[in-house]
């Protein structure tokens, strides 16, 4: 039986093609969601969320370019869904898992919304990211520490990689 975290990676990598930098970003959100889910001790039902999430997180992005003309966070929102949906299409998964994928994709842009600790987890990893890959300055970063990081993982990282250099 193949592992669905396994197939879904190979899924994202198939739809971004040879745009490396959005696979490795999808790839390295999805280390910091699986490692700082487990060491928040997510049960095995939000892991799977989370970790589906973090994979297809940007999926919206090739779609709102060539829409939108831009790859803003709103347009990913809106577009990441529907493209998810499709992509988790067939994998047997219970409707409530796919329903809630589509939302954290949704909504990884929208800090208000965060309504649990997978949004959350998923906020962060996304941010531990971006904040190298658009060499985010120092000020930002303690802002958006003090401001939306809650969980203690994510908060260490954060400490670890930018604020304690």
């Amino acid at each position: 039986m193949i592992n669905i975290t396994s197939y879904v990676i190979g899924k994202m990598i198939s739809y971004f093609g040879n745009d490396i930098k959005r696979i490795n970003h999808a790839l390295k959100v999805y280390g910091f969601c699986k490692s700082i889910g487990g060491i928040e001790k997510l049960n095995e039902y939000d892991m799977l969320i989370l970790e589906l999430a973090a994979i297809l997180h940007d999926i919206g992005i090739k779609e709102s370019e060539r829409k939108y003309n831009s790859s803003a966070g709103d347009y990913q929102e809106i577009e990441g869904p529907p493209i998810a949906k499709e992509l988790l299409k067939g994998l047997n998964l219970d409707e409530n898992i796919i329903e809630r994928i589509c939302f954290l994709i949704g909504n990884h842009h929208s800090y208000n919304k965060i309504d649990k600790t997978d949004l959350q987890i998923l906020i962060e990893s996304d941010f531990l990211v971006n904040a190298y890959e658009d060499n985010i300055k120092k000020a930002a970063i303690k802002f958006m520490k003090d401001k939306y990081f809650k969980t203690p993982a994510g908060r260490r990282f954060l400490d670890t990689i930018y604020t304690n250099q």
